[in-house]
C-alpha cells in the first residue's frame, strides 16, 4: 500500500566545508539551534531570519529533537574547531599591546 503523501527529506545540506544548514539558505544548523536553546519560538527564529520558509524552520527543528545527541556531538565539534581557529590566530596575531603601538603610531602616547 502507498501512502497517500510523499515523505520529504529533512532540509539539512552540509557544505563544502561540513557545516551543516538548512536547505538553500545561509543559515546554520549551529545558529538554529542556538535560538531555540534560549527559547525562541519558529516564529521568532523566522522574524530573524526572513528568508526561511516556516516549515523548514519547523522541520529542522523536529529532526534536532529526535536526534539530540547526535546534533550536540555535532556542535561541540564546531565549538572545538572554532576554539582551535581562535588560538590559531592568537597566536600568529598576539593582541597584546596592539593598543599601545597604535597610540604610539598616532603620536597620542
Amino acid at each position: 500500500m502507498q501512502p497517500a503523501f510523499a515523505l520529504e527529506p529533512v532540509p539539512i545540506e552540509k557544505d563544502a566545508h561540513g557545516v551543516l544548514r538548512l536547505a538553500g539558505s545561509r543559515v546554520t544548523v549551529d545558529v538554529l539551534v542556538s535560538a531555540f536553546d534560549a527559547g525562541q519560538t519558529p516564529e521568532e527564529i523566522l522574524q530573524q531570519y526572513p528568508s526561511l520558509e516556516l516549515g523548514t524552520v519547523y522541520a529542522v527543528l523536529a529532526y534536532v529533537l529526535k536526534h539530540r545527541a547526535e546534533i550536540d556531538t555535532y556542535l561541540a565539534g564546531r565549538r572545538q574547531a572554532a576554539e582551535g581557529v581562535r588560538t590559531e590566530n592568537e597566536r600568529r596575531f598576539p593582541g597584546r599591546g596592539i593598543r599601545d603601538r597604535l597610540l604610539r603610531r598616532t603620536g597620542s602616547v
